[in-house]
C-alpha cells in the first residue's frame, strides 16, 4: 500500500464516518426506507450522466445481468437496515457494530474463498470484535430513551448484508465489469426496491427543510456516487487484504463524528467494546 493509496483510504473512511451523522440527521425530515431510496435513485443519474457525458455507456451484459441485480439487491437490504439503525439508535453504537463487517467476511471466506482460511491469529481477532459487538448489543445499561436494541439489530443486519455485497461481488460475473458498472448495479436496482418498501414505515416526509436537502445532495454526489465509487476502484488496484485492514479506522472515526457532531454520550464501556471490535479487525487482516 503505498502513501496515496493510504491518504484515500483514510479520507474514504472519515467521509463514511461523517456520512453516519449525516444520515441521522436527513432521518429528521425524510422517513428512513424512503431517504435511502432517494439517494439511490439519484446516485442511478449521477452514475449514468457523468460516464455518457465522457461518451462511454453502460454495460448491462447478459453474462453479469443475474449477478448485477443480486448484488442490488443485498445492497437494498444493507441500506434499508443502516437508515433505520440511525433512526433507532446512536451513530456511535451504530457505528461499532456496523463496521463490524470484516469480522463476518472472515467467517464466511473461511468456508468459501481459497486461501482464507482462519488462522490462530485471526481466530483471536474474531474472538475479540465478536465479543466486543455482542457486548455492544447486549449491554443496556445506562442508555437514554434514542437507543434501542432495534436500532443496534438493524446495525448488524446491515452489517451482515455489506459482506454479503462484497462477497456476492467477488465471486459473481459482476467481478469482471468496471468499478463504475459494480456501483451502477446497486443503485439502479435498490432504488425501486426501497422506494416500494418505503411506504410500509409509515410516511415519507417528516419535517422536510433546506438542510435536509442539502444533506441529500451531499450523500448522493459525494458518498454514493463519489466515496462507494473510489473505494471500488481501491479494491481492483490494491489487494483486498492491504485495503480492509484500514476498515479498523471506520468505527474509531464513526464514535469520534457522533461525540463531537452530536454531542452523544461516549463511556468508558463504548470506549473498551470500540477497541475489542479494531483490535480483532486488525487481528483478522495480518498476514
Amino acid at each position: 500500500m503505498d502513501a496515496r493509496g493510504a491518504a484515500v483510504l483514510v479520507t474514504i473512511f472519515a467521509i463514511l464516518a461523517v456520512n453516519q451523522v449525516v444520515i441521522k440527521l436527513t432521518n429528521q425530515g425524510l422517513q428512513p426506507v424512503f431517504a435511502a431510496g432517494v439517494r439511490s435513485a439519484g446516485a442511478v443519474f449521477v452514475l449514468w450522466a457523468w460516464p455518457r457525458l465522457r461518451g462511454q455507456r453502460p454495460d448491462f451484459s447478459r453474462e453479469a445481468l443475474g449477478a448485477g441485480l443480486l448484488v442490488g439487491a443485498i445492497f437494498a437490504v444493507e441500506f434499508l437496515a443502516l437508515f433505520l439503525a440511525l433512526d433507532l439508535t446512536t451513530v456511535s453504537r451504530a457505528s461499532v457494530i456496523f463496521y463490524s463487517m470484516p469480522v463476518w467476511m472472515a467467517v464466511t471466506a473461511h468456508f468459501v474463498l481459497p486461501g482464507e482460511r482462519l488462522t490462530p491469529v485471526r481466530l483471536l481477532g474474531l474472538t475479540l470484535a465478536f465479543g466486543g459487538v455482542a457486548w455492544a448489543i447486549f449491554d443496556r445499561a445506562g442508555l437514554g430513551g434514542d437507543v434501542s436494541l432495534a436500532g443496534d439489530l438493524f446495525a448488524l443486519v446491515a452489517a451482515v448484508a455489506w459482506m454479503g455485497v462484497s462477497l456476492a461481488a467477488r465471486l459473481s460475473a459482476i467481478s469482471r465489469q468496471t468499478p463504475e458498472m459494480q456501483i451502477f448495479w446497486q443503485v439502479l436496482v435498490s432504488a425501486p426496491l426501497l422506494l416500494l418498501l418505503a411506504p410500509l414505515f409509515g410516511p415519507l416526509v417528516r419535517n422536510l427543510t433546506p438542510g435536509t436537502a442539502g444533506l441529500m445532495v451531499f450523500q448522493i454526489v459525494v458518498v454514493a456516487s463519489g466515496v462507494f465509487l473510489a473505494w471500488f476502484r481501491l479494491l481492483s488496484r490494491y489487494k483486498a487484504s492491504q485495503v480492509a485492514v484500514f476498515a479498523f479506522l471506520s468505527p474509531v472515526f464513526g464514535v469520534a463524528v457522533g461525540w463531537l457532531w452530536l454531542g452523544e454520550t461516549v463511556t468508558a464501556s463504548l470506549l473498551v467494546k470500540l477497541a475489542l471490535v479494531a483490535a480483532g479487525i486488525v487481528l483478522i487482516n495480518r498476514r
